[in-house]
């Protein structure tokens, strides 16, 4: 491939994501930071969690987004009784041939909606493990690849919340991003209700107008590109002064791993090229530092107790290292 078609490849996958935005928007007022994760999370090949109190649009925000894409997408409603054969597959015996056969679970998918992922117990959360990391799935030793793309779009509802499970840390660091989807400003709410009052099904999103306008070859073509984004060494310099920044923290048990620093290269190198440029700038990471780190980050119980929260913590991380010029 030339340099003048990989460039124009570029530019049609990024316009096609973009486009992507303007669908999702006929059925989910705001919430832009969360649209842009997901876009994130699918040119880096990464999962994403979306965290919220029930009815800020979590779940109506990814099928929206399964919808704009030209992708094969299934939906998990995770509940206490789930099991994880339920979401992997299972071996079943056919009686006339008299012997088991494997059939699919939903993760055989490209989107996968992992809706309330919370409120399963920590077995069944676990059955994801080995999908997201190494996207496949082993059933009786024997490995079964997952379709490429391949995303987790889990919704949960704050821990505090009766009936939910907390993720356990290794379950958290599968995900490249977390999205906090915070309740609307009274304007959108307005907007939100006046679409209701004109017809608006949230259950019908092709009548709200909802089409596929990326496909896989859009996703893939925008995937390539962002591999293509260059990290100067000082800005790579930068990212790692900020996760040791916060191993240093007294506040934290659990700082940023290298897996965590490497993770905030990837989402700011996609935050580039989604923002039309071939190089990522510190004020990139600066942008995806919260989403991409505050969840892997641990409280010590003392600081819990004096009511310190991670994001604040992350914040005087980020003030306290020096910004590249």
């Amino acid at each position: 491939m030339t340099e003048t078609s990989t460039v124009a490849s570029s530019t049609r996958a990024r316009e096609a994501l973009m486009a992507v935005r303007h669908e999702v928007a006929k059925a989910v007022v705001g919430q832009e930071a969360a649209v842009s994760g997901v876009i994130i999370a699918l040119l880096a090949r990464g999962h994403i969690l979306l965290e919220g109190v029930p009815g800020v649009a979590k779940t109506l925000l990814v099928r929206s987004l399964a919808a704009a894409l030209d992708v094969q997408t299934k939906r998990v409603q995770f509940t206490p009784d789930l099991m994880p054969g339920d979401i992997t597959g299972s071996l079943v015996y056919d009686a006339h041939s008299a012997e088991f056969s494997f059939r699919e679970g939903p993760v055989f998918t490209n989107l996968l909606l992992a809706d309330e992922i919370n409120r399963t117990p920590p077995k069944t959360q676990a059955s994801l493990l080995e999908a997201m990391e190494e996207r496949q799935v082993s059933v009786d030793g024997l490995p079964r690849p997952l379709p490429s793309p391949f995303l987790v779009a889990a919704t949960q509802n704050p821990v505090e919340y009766e009936g939910t499970y907390p993720l356990p840390e290794a379950q958290l660091d599968r995900f490249l991003l977390k999205v906090q989807l915070p309740l609307p400003p009274r304007e959108d709410e307005v907007t939100v209700l006046t679409r209701h009052a004109e017809g608006f099904d949230p259950r019908d999103l092709a009548g709200a107008g909802v089409q596929a306008v990326a496909g896989p070859q859009d996703l893939a073509a925008g995937a390539e590109a962002v591999r293509r984004v260059t990290v100067s060494p000082e800005v790579a310099g930068y990212i790692v002064d900020i996760a040791r920044a916060t191993r240093q923290s007294p506040s934290l048990a659990l700082g940023v791993s290298p897996r965590g620093a490497t993770a905030l290269m990837t989402t700011s190198r996609a935050w580039a090229w989604l923002n039309g440029r071939d190089f990522v700038t510190p004020d990139d990471v600066k942008a995806l530092a919260q989403a991409t780190l505050a969840h892997r980050l641990q409280l010590r119980p003392e600081a819990e107790l004096e009511g310190v929260n991670v994001a604040s913590v992350l914040a005087s991380a980020l003030s306290a290292v020096p910004v590249p010029r």
